[in-house]
């Protein structure tokens, strides 16, 4: 289970380390072009009910910590998913990469 850090808060958002890097990807490509976006996500089981958002913006330290030594294996339609939603007014909701919206192939990881 990878860990996003972001601002100033001891706790991070647990997300699994696979979608972590995809997510990774996006926000760092957002950031890089000083794009500010929200990110939001469903409270993991364990944790109280409910779903988070946060604002990223350039200007906030944000460190992602994985558990897996090795990235894995990148898959362009789950970023492009990601990215596509981070450009919408809703920003990016992090979902399981089988959640994928309709109409994006599932073809196998690259």
């Amino acid at each position: 289970m990878g860990m996003l850090y972001y601002g100033g808060t001891a706790d991070p958002v647990q997300i699994e380390d696979r979608a972590l890097a995809h997510l990774k990807v996006v926000i760092a490509t957002k950031l890089r072009r000083n794009e500010s976006f929200t990110l939001s996500w469903r409270h993991p089981e364990g944790h109280p009910r409910g779903r988070s958002t946060i604002w990223l913006h350039p200007s906030i330290p944000l460190r992602f910590v994985f558990d897996e030594p090795e990235p894995p294996p990148l898959r362009p339609e789950w970023i492009q998913a990601m990215a596509t939603s981070a450009n919408s007014s809703g920003g990016i909701t992090l979902v399981p990469e089988f959640m994928l919206p309709p109409g994006v192939p599932l073809s196998a990881p690259s």
